[in-house]
């Protein structure tokens, strides 16, 4: 097991490696496996970066986020602007049906909401406007609708599992309630249970993953 000097270490050697990220930017605080990110980024890409850089690091046990976002002059645009790119990077995705997503703006601070059917319909969604100039947060409130919960199969689910996560799937228990999945037990890392998860949503129908997986060290 990491001592919290070596992950600290760790995260910030993570943060120099990712190009898009400044990591002079960042300050890196761990107690107990916990570890904090602090500092001001000057996009919110770049914060959102950071963060997937630090998940990727074993021996994370939780992540505090306190970086905030300041947006230097060239990149500062009103909200209209933004909503504006936000509805055309959606119109010119594949993936989304951009009639069904809603978009608020508030102070560069971006909503999406709306229904999809799809678990990566969704993640697309995410994806097409995280990293547009202007924005300072962002909250994704888009939910699934659920076409046929029915027919999630636990068996199905813990089988996808298998093909992923291969001997980590016996550590992972799956229970299913309507169009809920809950998903426990303990995985090596955080891309495990970043794949756990997935393997999950790409169930039909599923509506919601709740994440009660520990990492173990």
């Amino acid at each position: 097991m990491k001592t919290d000097a070596q992950l600290q270490q760790d995260i910030t050697a993570e943060l120099k490696w990712e190009p898009s990220i400044d990591a002079a930017q960042i300050g890196v605080e761990v107690k107990d496996g916990i570890v904090t990110l602090a500092g001001h980024v000057d996009s919110y890409a770049a914060k959102w970066q950071a963060e997937r850089a630090t998940q990727r690091v074993a021996g994370v046990k939780a992540l505090a986020v306190e970086m905030d976002v300041r947006l230097p002059g060239s990149s500062i645009r009103t909200d209209v602007d933004i909503a504006r790119s936000v509805e055309n990077v959606l119109l010119w995705s594949t993936a989304v049906e951009e009639e069904r997503i809603k978009v608020k703006v508030e102070g560069g601070y971006l909503t999406l909401s709306g229904e999809v059917d799809w678990e990566f319909q969704r993640q697309a969604a995410a994806t097409a406007v995280r990293h547009l100039m202007g924005v300072k947060g962002f909250s994704d409130q888009i939910v699934i609708k659920s076409r046929v919960s029915s027919n999630i199969v636990k068996s199905d689910i813990e089988a996808a599992l298998k093909r992923g996560a291969q001997a980590e799937a016996k550590k992972i228990s799956v229970a299913v309630h309507g169009a809920d999945v809950t998903l426990s037990g303990a995985v090596n890392s955080w891309s495990e249970r970043d794949l756990a998860r997935q393997s999950a949503w790409n169930a039909p129908g599923v509506r919601n993953v709740i994440d009660n997986m520990t990492v173990a060290h």
